[in-house]
């Protein structure tokens, strides 16, 4: 019974933190607005595949015309569809030319501010104390968190 209890938890934990860390997927609108939330992962499971479990890639050949700014967690995604999941540019090579290095800086800081929105968007969600750091039962967490991403996106307000 303990490696049931050891291997669930295991899934989990992140490689990164170490912690006991369920992600959620957030989709936000231009204004940093919270369209979609659900689908809480295990913390060890990469971003990318996530959104192929979800349905999130699937959606791109039903809607050719959306576009999507992610992040660097989703560069498989980029790949599969260009022009419509756009993820930072890569970093040039050592040693490349000084125009290549600033056209990519250019293309980084288009790609981050646009990006800014979404995440304010993710961090109007951890502000709260309660997801700050999950103590509680993990089959509880996936109701809480759409219902706190619910209340932050009734209440963001934009002129």
């Amino acid at each position: 019974m303990p490696s049931l209890v050891a291997s669930g938890r295991r899934a989990f934990v992140s490689g990164k933190k170490k912690q006991n860390t369920p992600k959620a997927t957030v989709i936000a609108d231009w204004r940093g607005r919270t369209l979609w939330t659900d689908a809480l992962r295990p913390g060890r499971m990469h971003d990318a595949m996530a959104a192929r479990n979800e349905g999130i890639a699937v959606c791109f050949q039903h809607f050719p015309d959306v576009e999507v700014l992610l992040d660097d967690g989703c560069l498989g995604l980029s790949r599969d569809h260009r022009g419509q999941a756009v993820t930072p540019p890569g970093k040039p090579r050592p040693g490349a030319l000084p125009g290549r290095v600033e056209q990519w800086e250019r293309d980084r800081r288009w790609h981050s501010s646009d990006r800014i929105a979404v995440e304010h968007a993710l961090a109007g969600h951890k502000r709260w104390k309660q997801l700050t750091r999950w103590t509680h039962r993990r089959d509880r967490l996936p109701d809480t968190y759409r219902a706190i991403a619910s209340l932050v996106s009734d209440r963001t307000i934009y002129v």
